[in-house]
Order: C-alpha cells, then sequence, then structure tokens
C-alpha cells in the first residue's frame, strides 16, 4: 500500500530488534522486493548474519554496531551491509567521520540514524552527512514530528525542502540558540520528573502486566 501510495519513494521498515529470525524471515519474503533496505530487524549479530545469508537482503542498523569492536566483528560475520552513524554515540563528529571511511573500507553503505533531536541535532548530522562523500542512503530523521514550541535554536524549527537541509556558512554549526526558548524547556525538564527514558513503564500505563521481551515476535 506505502508502495502505490508513494511511488518512487524509498521504503525501510525497522522493527527495532523485535522479531524472532523465523518472523524477520518471514517478513522478508513478504516485503523483500519492496524495501530500500532492512533495519534492525532481529537481535544481535549473529541473528543478523544468519538473516543475510538466508535472506540476501541488505540489512541495516543501530542496534547491533554501535562501536568499533562491533564493527570488527561485524564485518567479520558479514551481519550488516549498512551502518547507520549516529554521531550522539559514535564520539562526535569526527569519530563519525571515521566510521564512514571505514565502511568505504570494507564497502559497507553508510546513512545516518536520529531519534527525537532538536535544530542543534539535526544541523551536527547534516553537517556531517555533507562531509561524508560515501552517504549511500538519505539521513534519518524524527524532526518533522518535533512541536514547534519545542525548538532552541533562533527563528524556529529548520526548514527541510525537498528532503533537504541547508547548511550556511556561518561559525560553527550556523545557529543562535533562542535563550528564552532553552530557559522554558530547562523548567519543563525540572518539573516533569523524567530524568531518563524508561519504554516499560510508558507501555505499562496501558498495558499494567507489560514486559520487554525480545525477540517479541
Amino acid at each position: 500500500a506505502l508502495k502505490k501510495a508513494f511511488p518512487g519513494y524509498p521504503l525501510r521498515i525497522d522493527p527495532n530488534g523485535n522479531w524472532s529470525l523465523e518472523t524477520s524471515i518471514r517478513m522478508a519474503q513478504l516485503l523483500g522486493d519492496d524495501l530500500q533496505y532492512y533495519e534492525d530487524p532481529t537481535p544481535g549479530l549473529d541473528g543478523m548474519s544468519e538473516l543475510h545469508k538466508r535472506t540476501g537482503l541488505p540489512l541495516a542498523t543501530n542496534m547491533v554496531v554501535t562501536d568499533f569492536d562491533e564493527f570488527r566483528r561485524s564485518v567479520a560475520l558479514n551481519s550488516v551491509q549498512i551502518v547507520l552513524a549516529d554521531h550522539h554515540y559514535w564520539g562526535g563528529l569526527r569519530d563519525t567521520q571515521a566510521l564512514a571511511k571505514m565502511c568505504d573500507t570494507f564497502g559497507l553503505g553508510v546513512s545516518m540514524h536520529s531519534n527525537s533531536h532538536l535544530g542543534i541535532s539535526l544541523m551536527a548530522m547534516a553537517h556531517v552527512a555533507a562531509s561524508v562523500p560515501n552517504l549511500d542512503y538519505a539521513c534519518d530523521t524524527h524532526y518533522p514530528w518535533q512541536e514547534a514550541d519545542e525548538e532552541v535554536i533562533k527563528g524556529g524549527k529548520l526548514p527541510i525542502v525537498d528532503g533537504c537541509v541547508s547548511i550556511t556558512r556561518a561559525p560553527g554549526l550556523g545557529l543562535e540558540l533562542d535563550y528564552d526558548q532553552l530557559g522554558k524547556l530547562n523548567d519543563q525538564y525540572h518539573s516533569c520528573g523524567i530524568r531518563q527514558r524508561d519504554d516499560v513503564k510508558q507501555m505499562q500505563k496501558y498495558t499494567p502486566d507489560w514486559k520487554a521481551v525480545k525477540p517479541r515476535y
């Protein structure tokens, strides 16, 4: 249905490692021809390696290759074909560039993972992406779903035009902080009482006996 509704656009699916190997293979048989890549369907380097052997689909990850030791093991097992870099987890902008060079050396594709980030993080991603010649796939971003009143940079939310973010020639990331807005979000942080992400607690609001189990399906 999505392929028909959005012809010409790449489709991806990300089960966040919640599918068993058997479920991942079955879904690959159903969806494989329609996917640009298959992101983290099943947990672990061994599971991803076996899935690729049995389906031949290009597998992407931001979950099983998160440091340089896992990168080495992934190459040895041929677990993934696309690494979704994230400058928050890989040691910053320079280390993310180094990761991209390693991917180029070993013939792996490169894209970038994101979560619920604000303009500072999005612009940092854009700067890294623009400096990586072997960026093979469009970057992920959840930025369009962020509310406008959650932004902390002057001028409000960064525009994404035809899938692109413009980079200026201004110093640094080319952004200025809106300190009034930053103060509002700081007050919100202190008043909400949440200090770390807890998906289990959030799910148990709706299903009290819910437990985190992987693979779930």
